[in-house]
């Protein structure tokens, strides 16, 4: 495949910037079907392209996305010119993500995958009790909380840095367990796992006490249990440009102030 043959597939968020900024792509390079073409450009912001991801998964195509959104920082830069050749140029990452089996109180088990993180919430006013076993070893009997997560390196500077959790450059075989608002035990800030763990959440008075269960969009309320483990069968491939990468993105991430 040259830059002349590849096939490039336009796909846009419903914002009128993103679907304008397509329809003059499309214009510009051509458009395929997504099953047909060699590389998918996503328009939008971080949200839209975790869709675009979800959407993908394992079907073995290559997703460039242009920021039309607010953050963008999944995204590169939005530049009409020399689209093909940026996209060659591009780096390939491969993105991992999670995958949640959660029980609810009724005992239905839902299963979700997530690029970014799989978070629990407290439903009412009630802080939620958590216990949290690692590869069926309970290490935190009670975990008194607004909320607890597993987020991907993909996810790392999204909802987990927000609650203060740390950030994993894209190639670290490591997930972050980070508390949400954490009550008792007071000073616990969470926990850096290897990507091969097991987490399993078990709610302690769940009645009393409900908790909902997210999966980057994907909620289920009322949880009495989550399992959370990297999907050793899904995967996606993301293009960073060269003069932009990931590890670059995350490394001056560290450094604002």
């Amino acid at each position: 495949m040259t830059q002349q043959t590849m096939a490039l597939a336009f796909v846009s968020a419903d914002t009128e910037d993103a679907q304008e900024a397509a329809k003059r792509l499309s214009a510009l390079y051509g458009q395929e079907r997504p099953e047909d073409a060699d590389v998918i450009v996503a328009l939008g912001g971080d949200g839209f392209m975790l869709h675009t991801l979800r959407e993908t998964m394992s079907a073995g195509k290559r997703i460039y996305g242009m920021n039309r959104g607010s953050i963008g920082f999944l995204m590169n830069e939005y530049r009409e010119r020399g689209l093909r050749e940026r996209v060659a140029a591009a780096i390939p990452e491969t993105v991992r993500p999670l995958q949640m089996e959660a029980i609810d109180a009724d005992g239905n088990r839902v299963r979700a995958l997530a690029v970014n993180e799989v978070s629990l919430l407290r439903q009412s006013y009630q802080a939620a009790k958590i216990r949290i076993a690692i590869d069926d070893k309970v290490r935190l009997e009670e975990l008194i909380c607004d909320g607890v997560m597993v987020a991907t390196p993909a996810g790392s500077t999204a909802y987990n840095l927000s609650a203060h959790g740390p950030i994993l450059p894209l190639d670290a075989p490591l997930l972050a367990l980070t508390p949400v608002s954490p009550f008792r035990p007071r000073r616990w800030r969470g926990a850096l796992l290897s990507n091969q763990a097991t987490v399993r959440f078990d709610i302690l008075e769940p009645e009393k006490r409900p908790v909902n269960a997210v999966a980057d969009h994907t909620e289920i309320k009322s949880v009495v249990s989550v399992t959370v483990r990297e999907s050793h069968e899904e995967t996606v491939t993301v293009l960073f440009d060269e003069s932009h990468s990931w590890n670059e993105r995350i490394l001056s991430e560290q450094f604002r102030y």
